[in-house]
């Protein structure tokens, strides 16, 4: 998650606060909690001041001064209208989100609060208030009838942000999965899978009863190109044969190999309907215009390509198409070699 989304969430749930503050300073006047009553003025511009900090990117600033007061006017409440109300229950809200917060101050490099001092401070709260109320008594009585139903409403609330919370760091957990598995997974170059994915997809192909066949594609005199035009000449080349390669080659697995070597896996068809598309690609490589700072570097790739044998291992299979690769670049270049 964005430091953007973060805010447009940060920005809903001090909105939604702010509201449930004016709404509980009119149960407190319905109550006579006289005090409560002043106290939610300056509680309202807590959360007034809340909007500023998120608008000027200081969530940081805003995590300490909301979660706080949050802390202090749970302990308040609870002193004055006692524990069967269930304000107290905002302690197990706020303990996870505090975690939360902690880690998104790291990813954005923010400043981090102390996640397991604050929800001890917390916890210390939670317990003397609750404490107090259970052996003092509230200050301002309250109909039981009234006090379940608002036990229910804030048990609600706290359930809410808790699946909510919990729903947004599962997605965020999943996304950061992803991206793991697609760094551990692709080239950066050229975004195409890398050596270690492709065996695994060989591995797979080899043990299947489907027909494969796999080429393997070497940029022609590569190393010309990197010593006349420079390595940044080398990168585009490999970058837009790639984009070129994945325009061609829908439906199949393509993995940089290394260096400037390629491997297309092709599932479900037989070596014939493999020369065909990979001759297609070298045709569309040799005529396309590969122009880089003014310069029209000419492009050609050679292809070896080897239909998959019942019982071969997948290093012999990929030896077959490097050594038809081979034969290729010996004898002229240029050429789909099957």
């Amino acid at each position: 998650m964005d430091l953007k989304s973060i805010k447009k969430l940060t920005f809903t749930i001090n909105t939604l606060i702010l509201f449930l503050v004016f709404c509980l300073a009119g149960f407190f006047y319905l109550c006579k909690a006289t005090f409560l009553i002043w106290f939610s003025l300056p509680t309202a511009l807590v959360y007034v001041l809340g909007f500023l900090l998120i608008a000027n990117d200081r969530l940081d600033y805003y995590v300490r001064i909301v979660y706080s007061w949050l802390t202090l006017y749970m302990s308040i409440t609870t002193v004055c209208l006692g524990y069967k109300l269930g304000f107290h229950l905002y302690c197990l809200s706020m303990i996870p989100i505090i975690f939360y917060t902690e880690y998104m101050a790291e990813k954005l490099g923010k400043k981090k609060i102390n996640a397991f001092i604050v929800s001890g401070l917390i916890v210390i709260c939670y317990l003397l208030s609750t404490g107090y109320a259970a052996y003092a008594g509230p200050i301002y009585e309250v109909n039981n009838n009234i006090a379940g139903l608002f036990w229910i409403i804030n048990s609600a609330i706290v359930l809410f942000f808790l699946i909510a919370y919990s729903r947004i760091m599962l997605g965020m957990v999943n996304n950061y999965e992803k991206k793991i598995t697609e760094i551990a997974h692709k080239d950066r170059l050229t975004g195409l899978y890398n050596r270690h994915y492709m065996m695994q997809q060989l591995e797979e192909a080899a043990t299947s009863s489907e027909k494969s066949y796999v080429a393997m594609i070497d940029i022609d005199n590569f190393k010309q190109i990197n010593d006349q035009y420079g390595h940044n000449a080398g990168d585009y080349v490999l970058t837009n044969l790639s984009r070129i390669m994945q325009e061609i080659c829908t439906g199949c697995e393509i993995s940089r190999w290394g260096g400037e070597e390629f491997l297309l896996l092709g599932q479900g068809e037989t070596a014939s309907t493999g020369q065909e598309l990979v001759e297609k690609l070298r045709k569309r490589v040799e005529s396309e215009s590969f122009l880089f700072e003014k310069e029209n570097i000419r492009v050609t790739i050679t292809v070896g390509l080897s239909q998959k044998v019942k019982d071969q291992m997948v290093d012999l299979w990929v030896k077959d198409a490097d050594d038809k690769l081979y034969f290729g670049k010996k004898n002229g270049k240029n050429r789909v070699i099957i």
